[in-house]
């Protein structure tokens, strides 16, 4: 872990070190921000003691970060465009970290402190999307050269659509268990209240497979919880490192000889394929703001816009077979090359991902790419495990603390009338459900944002009606955080870059 320093002054690496505390602050403050989209129902419904529910929460927020892949992590780390991480001075590196943490860390800790269960992820989102308009701002750069548009476009329309598909998904479930399942006398109970339950049956508890399955719901949410929001926090710590300390992290200095040949073995499959399906070509640097000089071995005359910026490297794929012929340890290269590595091997994988969306490309063909897109990012998109492992502790930590303040919001302050069992199972199994599917395909979606739709997709189907003051509350949180995001960390970050702190 010492390599974390290397080439670093004391300055820098001073600041480094307490970048990464406030990394994992704001983890920490995101545990217990959304604890109670995993505890609050199974507490509420009297599933199991509050000690006990966060305890769980936190053991299974801590597996899902560790289990959760890397995909959703750097979604977050490529939403700001590869030039921007890699052109800008140290000092310029840490206002940007600081201005982001900063930002993301002030306004979850405000909406945590009036209970209003508003999204980490947008707060992030945000955070970094106002730190790249100032940079564009100051340095009079087009704005289109300080953002990854089409991924700040992809992660918008998840965080937009996720809390849509939460009402629908939990409507129809509560919907299928009022009308299709428990008809019986005998499970009428699951659509009571706690209340009512004890009233009818003397019973503080729920049924006992009504209570096994909200448990076990519960820990889904806390899994799907970590896989997500713990990602979020792996790709802010590997920001800050590829940002502050490039040398170190540009690229995984510590891949085996088995990974860099995955590479260089792709980087050929790829080349043949390429060979062999001429006549994409064209219709590829259409679609592609990365191109490969690879074109230009095969005589196509057609001008080529490079990243919109003439100054831009133009990949060269005969160049990068050659830096990786006979290369078995990444240590070799000098940080120019690694950074030049990193930028080919991010710009090839764009091509593929361009290619598989081709629709000539047959279905055989796009497995056979998706292995090699793989490959290709084994060495790019990675993180330590200390890293993994230091986010999951906070986040499990922060878990177990500070869950009462939104838990009520959640449990009965949402619809006209408190959660029943079915409601807060049909919450559970849809909140673990999309935000398990959002993890997979690498979207960083707002655990937030599913849950309490969700819990209101029950209420508006159950009949129960919306307690109007809370939701406007709560809407007006998830309106607002976008933008005062944006504005509180650009603001930060032209401070701090005009007053030269």
């Amino acid at each position: 872990m010492m390599y974390l320093f290397t080439g670093l002054n004391y300055y820098t690496s001073s600041m480094l070190i307490l970048a990464l505390f406030f990394v994992l602050f704001y983890e920490a403050i995101n545990g217990f921000h959304d604890t109670a989209n995993s505890v609050s129902t199974i507490i509420y419904t009297r599933s199991i003691r509050s000690k006990f529910a966060v305890i769980i929460a936190g053991l299974f927020n801590f597996f899902g970060v560790i289990f959760g892949g890397l995909s959703v992590a750097y979604t977050i780390v490529h939403l700001l465009p590869i030039n921007l991480l890699l052109n800008i001075s140290s000092r310029q590196g840490l206002i940007m970290v600081f201005s982001i943490l900063f930002s993301a860390i002030i306004w979850n800790f405000s909406t945590w402190y009036y209970a209003l269960p508003s999204s980490s992820s947008h707060t992030l989102v945000g955070s970094i999307i106002g730190v790249s308009l100032s940079h564009a701002i100051i340095n009079s750069t087009p704005i289109i050269d300080s953002l990854n548009i089409s991924k700040m476009i992809d992660i918008f329309l998840s965080l937009i659509i996720s809390p849509l598909m939460g009402i629908i998904i939990s409507g129809i479930i509560i919907f299928f268990l009022r009308k299709y399942i428990f008809i019986n006398k005998k499970y009428q109970c699951i659509h009571m209240t706690p209340t009512e339950h004890k009233k009818f049956f003397g019973k503080n508890k729920p049924p006992f497979f009504t209570r096994i399955s909200l448990i076990l719901s519960a820990i889904g949410v806390s899994f799907s919880h970590g896989a997500n929001d713990g990602q979020k926090g792996i790709g802010l710590i590997m920001l800050v490192l590829i940002s502050i300390s490039p040398l170190n992290f540009v690229i995984n200095i510590n891949a085996t000889n088995d990974d860099i040949t995955r590479t260089r073995n792709a980087i050929s499959c790829l080349e043949y394929y390429s060979k062999q399906h001429i006549l994409q070509l064209p219709s590829i640097v259409s679609l592609s703001p990365y191109i490969l000089n690879l074109y230009k071995q095969f005589n196509f005359k057609k001008s080529i816009n490079y990243y919109n910026n003439s100054n831009y490297p133009i990949v060269n794929i005969k160049l990068i077979k050659q830096q990786l012929y006979n290369l078995n340890t990444y240590n070799k290269l000098t940080l120019e090359q690694r950074i030049q590595m990193r930028k080919s091997l991010l710009y090839i994988s764009d091509i593929v991902n361009n290619i598989i969306k081709l629709p000539e490309t047959s279905i055989v063909d796009r497995k056979y790419l998706k292995n090699i897109h793989q490959d290709l990012l084994k060495t790019v998109e990675y993180a330590p495990m200390w890293i993994i492992a230091a986010i999951a502790i906070s986040l499990s930590f922060g878990t177990m603390i500070g869950w009462q303040r939104i838990s009520t919001t959640i449990g009965e302050k949402i619809g006209n009338k408190k959660m029943t069992y079915a409601q807060g199972l049909s919450t559970q199994i849809t909140t673990a459900i999309s935000i398990g599917v959002a993890s997979y395909t690498g979207m960083p979606v707002s655990t937030t944002h599913v849950l309490a739709s969700a819990v209101a997709g029950t209420m508006i189907i159950d009949g129960a009606g919306l307690q109007t003051k809370t939701v406007k509350n709560i809407l007006l949180a998830w309106v607002l955080t976008l933008p005062i995001s944006i504005l509180l960390s650009g603001y930060l970050y032209w401070m701090l870059m005009m007053f030269k702190l």
